[in-house]
């Protein structure tokens, strides 16, 4: 049993807020939600339009055809009507076909906001799905504390005024409902879960809503939230707070990561302990702020002057958010080294419903000085990790230096030190070859001689096309330092290989390349859009 709803307005008509409580009320019904926001960088005016895909299965991509289009205007009817299913239903106001519900006029006789006409849009919907009023009732109780008592007179009015009988029954499911959470909410909370105390960002579409959310429910998580001048204070703020013993991570999109570049490096150095989440957005330069593209990777990767560790991990959906932010701080501290989560606007600010493993979460550790002697910072460890202290430890001098320096912390220019703090920092780098170049690193499902390769968001569509076709679908999760032994074996006995990602010159090919793995075909897209599931199944089969 599948749904697929699309809503479409100008912005300032609350579509995004209109498909929220869409998918949140079939999420409490039992389904499986996700919910693909597409939306311009203006504040009123231009078109949005939200589509809800809701299943009895798990989903994580959005349909290009729908069974039901509401349209807020005659400008949603004109863009999307040829989306609409053959016995699909078109909802809206003064239409010749379809559905038509005298909204404006509810809002306007009750003097209320013209945003609230979606709530009455919700309530005509839920009408012709069957949704009983005193269920709808309830849920607008929950998900909207303002101005309820208004809301709930115009969806009531709404309701009674939807005429045409019942469209489709919508049963509830007996399985158990998932709560519902945006990509960057997961990827909060799962740095929560694994001991982060402070972030710190400059707000940059499509990472601002983690600043967001961590600000309004910071006093109940723990976290402390810093919104300084601009992405170099928030990155330095956020290492000065490591270097004081606090886990700390900074938010922001690939402007604002070209910013933090110098003080990645210093990071790189100074053995700092950090976490950088990079929501990509299309570029070059400003780009297209509100729109997705897997363009960073290359950017994310090799970022900073000199040579130094660092790991990339790469959600596709906000399970995987969850549980990478999590990893990214274990790893930052363990290592001392700088993590990147590079997410995209895609995982970032769709709705998925999921459930969290809190259980599961890597508990925070680092090697901490045990006392005795001088400290020493950077001592020479075999490992490459030397114990931490932290200032007002009365019996250690904690240096940080972002010239080269000898084990105290003292700048150095020798050549034989030099080389010395060189090879240290790098041993580090085997050790973290050892834990994520294995399976657990890359999902592999299937045992087609055909595989469909893809990483971060282009997860959600390829995962389904590959289990329709019956082809092997792979994903690395770690895309730095890259995974050749267990992307190899995943891909034993495969006889052709299938990347699909969203960008122009195919940063995974490239890398699959240099790692001797063949690829047989590359299907790329570059328009700032997702692959909607029929689109990428279409551009794969036959290949």
């Amino acid at each position: 049993m599948e749904l697929n709803v699309l809503f479409g307005g100008r912005a300032g008509d609350g579509i995004r807020q209109l498909g929220q409580l869409w998918a949140r009320l079939l999420a409490r019904r039992g389904y499986r939600v996700f919910l693909y926001d597409d939306y311009p960088s203006l504040i009123r005016g231009g078109h949005n339009f939200t589509v809800v895909r809701a299943s009895e299965l798990p989903v994580s991509s959005h349909r290009e055809r729908v069974e039901i289009l509401v349209a807020l205007n005659s400008e949603a009817l004109e863009r999307h009507r040829w989306r609409l299913e053959k016995e699909g239903l078109i909802l809206g106001e003064d239409l010749e076909a379809g559905v038509s519900v005298p909204w404006k006029e509810i809002v306007k006789e009750e003097r209320a906001p013209a945003i609230m006409r979606n709530t009455a849009a919700l309530a005509s919907l839920a009408r012709l799905l069957d949704i009983p009023w005193e269920e709808l009732e309830g849920h607008l109780r929950r998900d909207l504390p303002k101005e309820t008592e208004l809301n709930l007179k115009i969806a009531h009015r709404s309701y009674q005024k939807t005429s045409g009988g019942v469209f489709r029954s919508l049963p509830v499911l007996s399985q158990e409902p998932w709560p519902t959470f945006f990509g960057n909410e997961a990827l909060a909370l799962g740095a929560v879960a694994a001991g982060l105390k402070l972030y710190v960002a400059y707000p940059m579409t499509p990472a601002s809503s983690i600043l967001h959310y961590l600000a309004l429910h910071g006093e109940t998580l723990g976290v402390t939230t810093i919104h300084p001048e601009n992405e170099i204070a928030a990155i330095l703020c956020a290492l000065g707070a490591s270097y004081a013993g606090w886990p700390s991570m900074v938010g922001t999109s690939g402007g604002g990561f070209a910013l933090m570049v110098e003080a990645l490096s210093l990071a790189g150095q100074a053995e700092l302990p950090i976490v950088i989440i990079e929501c990509q957005r299309p570029g070059p330069s400003t780009g297209v702020p509100t729109y997705t593209m897997q363009g960073d990777l290359d950017f994310v990767a090799s970022a900073g002057h000199g040579e130094f560790p660092r790991v990339v991990l790469a959600p596709g959906e906000a399970e995987e958010a969850f549980r990478l932010s999590a990893w990214a701080l274990y790893l930052a501290w363990k290592f001392q080294i700088p993590v990147l989560v590079l997410s995209d606007k895609q995982v970032s600010e769709s709705l998925f419903t999921t459930k969290l493993p809190l259980d599961e979460v890597p508990r925070l550790e680092f090697k901490a000085w045990a006392g005795g002697g001088e400290y020493q910072r950077y001592a020479l460890a075999p490992d490459g990790i030397s114990p931490l202290a932290f200032p007002g430890d009365p019996q250690a001098v904690v240096k940080v230096n972002s010239y080269e320096h000898d084990p105290y912390g003292i700048t150095t220019e020798e050549p034989e030190l030099i080389a010395q703090m060189q090879e240290k920092r790098f041993r580090k780098l085997s050790l973290l070859k050892d834990l994520l170049d294995a399976p657990a690193w890359v999902k592999a499902e299937g045992e087609g001689e055909t595989a469909l390769v893809v990483w971060g968001s282009t997860r959600g569509p390829a995962w389904e096309v590959a289990r329709a076709l019956g082809w092997r679908y792979v994903q690395p999760l770690v895309l730095e330092p890259f995974p050749e032994r267990a992307l190899k074996a995943a891909l034993e006995g495969v006889k052709k290989v299938i990347v699909a990602e969203t960008n122009f010159t195919g940063a995974l090919v490239r890398r699959l390349k240099a790692h001797g793995i063949q690829v047989d075909h590359q299907v790329l897209k570059y328009d700032g859009r997702p692959f909607s599931l029929e689109e990428l199944e279409g551009k794969v089969r036959g290949l």
